[in-house]
């Protein structure tokens, strides 16, 4: 008990930080907005109150959607691809929080394409399933704050309470992750896994992540990812 107790207290302490670090600062500006022709997985949404990472794109069918942390703002928050919010992206439709932890954002600019891929660095890692998370699998994850990582599923069905309140049916993980890092993808190969909720430690000497899983998030809300490319 005393050891769970640590990790919510550390998960709490974590995610207060995100609110800071995730502010738009002047060594974090993304490409010319005037550049930007898609929006993945891995890359930064802006709006009046923050910033916030997309995790991954997914498709009803007949529109696009990016699936963020359950912390990133609430219904109605309006997203920009810059944070000089000029480019506008799309609109928050459903925050899930807590017991699970999500954020749909509706995308509505047609000039801009929402391809079912990630952006890891350099790398453009193309996403074509979403299986259920298995213990023992590797699982790599994105963030803006540490780049990218990867490590070991441990545990599922992991339980973390926050002040907010309990989050349940969480991926537990050996990766490393540093405040700023939550919301960024889960994955493995061409595999979305989960969204990054939280964690204890640093990517120095080394620590514990939690991930919502995404096939829940799919399956609630008829979405899919592996759509056709746009």
């Amino acid at each position: 008990m005393r050891l769970r107790l640590i990790i919510a207290q550390l998960l709490c302490a974590a995610l207060a930080a995100l609110g800071l670090l995730a502010a738009p600062t002047a060594t974090a500006a993304p490409a010319p907005a005037s550049a930007q022709t898609a929006i993945r997985g891995g890359d930064v949404l802006y709006s009046a109150s923050g910033r916030c990472t997309v995790a991954f794109n997914v498709s009803n069918g007949t529109r696009f959607y990016g699936i963020m942390g359950g912390h990133c703002g609430t219904v109605g928050t309006q997203w920009f691809a810059d944070p000089r919010l000029t480019v506008p992206v799309g609109v928050t439709e459903t925050v899930v929080f807590p017991r699970s932890s999500y954020a749909l954002v509706r995308y509505t600019n047609t000039n801009l394409t929402y391809p079912s891929e990630i952006r890891a660095g350099s790398q453009i890692i193309r996403i074509n399933r979403a299986p259920q998370p298995v213990v023992g699998q590797q699982i790599c994850r994105t963030g803006p704050t540490t780049g990218m990582h990867c490590g070991t599923i441990q545990s599922l069905n992991a339980t973390v309470t926050f002040p907010q309140g309990t989050v349940y049916g969480l991926i537990r993980t050996n990766v490393c992750a540093e405040p700023g890092d939550a919301g960024g993808p889960g994955f493995a190969g061409d595999a979305a896994l989960g969204i990054v909720v939280g964690g204890s430690g640093n990517c120095s000497s080394g620590g514990t992540t939690f991930f919502q899983p995404l096939p829940p998030i799919l399956n609630a809300h008829g979405l899919r990812v592996g759509y056709a490319r746009t």
